[in-house]
């Protein structure tokens, strides 16, 4: 065991943890620019990969990709290590403001307008660098544009999954005389047997906890029941599982619609994942609040089926990913995931921050910061929360 890797993935993730707001889409504009440019922990194909492996996952697809590379860089403890660093402080604070500000509503907040902004900026750092290197070609070029266009006219997350099968159906069929060199693969310590017992578990859980809910009238049990299958059948991640945490929690009489909402409205204002909102709600909801030990089940709960997925997976993706025919078929699987992250660049992140010409221009300014005076993404995060105080003021 490295204790110095393990160490070194907490505290990246963790500092990732803190200062990545903006949803799933700007996550990986965050995780680009830590794990393939700054640190080199793998390469721009290695990560571009593991992105499309959790895009065919259900799950929040962010904190699968870390979990992914946390466990290729310090293996099982690694990718365990990464998400608690990752989810961590918005697990605090959304216990915070379950404890502390009920009621709140931070949704129209100036300096939240800012962060939105900044993952306007994060995002479009993002889609330019991955097209770069990985949409340069004609065919490769032709493929993300037809999968924006298509994700565009069709956004749901089901349809993003055709997209990207379409695109390796493409790539493997058009790519093979000039796609298909051997690429770095991001390693994988977990052997295919190990990756088999993940993924059955995984699908026993799924089976097993609905069973032990009807036979033991337990809250713990239910929370556990509801959060899980939250996280194991809801394609695309963030938003999406919103209308499953809500039944989860409001039909049963935990909490009140007005209750979820101040939490959802909470958790746009926080860093890291938006399934961190089970915090806010495991924490707060009940016949009485269940408090910090509440909070921490319904986390696990949503979150355990990633890991799962994702331990499960990897091994059997590290063997297929080397085989030259599938090489070709990734190809065009990469330059899907580009298309796709435009689309997203566009919805939600771009029509749900971009209201006036004031904030084109503070999304402009944000953009030059990261790409020509190459600013730290926490630092440019932080600058855009400030001017999105002052753009009523303009």
């Amino acid at each position: 065991m490295n204790v110095n890797r393990l160490l070194e993935v907490l505290r990246v993730s963790l500092r990732l943890g803190l200062t990545s707001f903006g949803g799933p889409i700007a996550h990986l504009g965050y995780f680009r620019e830590e794990y393939v440019k700054r640190r080199k922990w793998l390469t721009e194909e290695s990560y571009a990969d593991v992105v499309a492996l959790c895009q065919f996952l259900p799950g929040p697809a962010s904190s699968q990709v870390g979990i992914a590379i946390g466990i290729g860089r310090a293996g099982l403890l690694g990718g365990l290590l990464a998400w608690v660093g990752f989810t961590l402080p918005s697990v605090v604070l959304l216990m915070a403001f379950a404890y502390a500000l009920h009621g709140v509503d931070v949704r129209d907040a100036g300096w939240l307008h800012g962060l939105m902004i900044a993952a306007v900026a994060v995002v479009a750092q993002a889609v330019w660098g991955m097209a770069a290197k990985l949409a340069n070609g004609k065919t490769t070029a032709a493929i993300a544009i037809a999968s924006a266009v298509a994700a565009l006219l069709v956004p749901s997350p089901f349809v993003q999954a055709g997209i990207i099968a379409a695109a390796g159906l493409l790539g493997w069929r058009c790519l093979r005389a000039d796609n298909a060199g051997a690429a770095e693969i991001l390693p994988s310590p977990i052997g295919r047997r190990t990756g088999a017992w993940f993924l059955a578990a995984f699908g026993a859980l799924l089976l097993a906890l609905p069973l032990l809910r009807a036979a033991v009238p337990n809250h713990a049990i239910a929370l556990a029941d509801g959060f899980y299958r939250a996280g194991a059948l809801v394609f695309g991640g963030g938003h999406v599982v919103l209308p499953l945490l809500q039944q989860s929690v409001v039909p049963p009489g935990w909490m009140t619609d007005g209750q979820f909402l101040a939490g959802y409205g909470a958790a746009q204002a926080v860093p890291g994942p938006l399934f961190t909102l089970a915090a806010y709600l495991g924490f707060a909801s009940g016949p009485a609040p269940n408090g910090i030990a509440g909070g921490l089940l319904a986390v696990a709960a949503i979150f355990l089926p990633a890991y799962l997925l994702v331990a499960g997976a990897l091994p059997f993706w590290h063997v297929i990913r080397a085989k030259p025919a599938f090489r070709s078929a990734l190809a065009g699987v990469n330059a899907g995931v580009v298309g796709i992250l435009a689309a997203a660049l566009y919805d939600p992140v771009w029509t749900s921050a971009v209201r006036a010409p004031s904030d084109f221009g503070l999304a402009l300014i944000a953009f030059g910061l990261l790409t020509v005076w190459k600013l730290p993404p926490w630092l440019v995060v932080a600058a855009s929360a400030l001017g999105g105080l002052a753009l009523p003021y303009l």
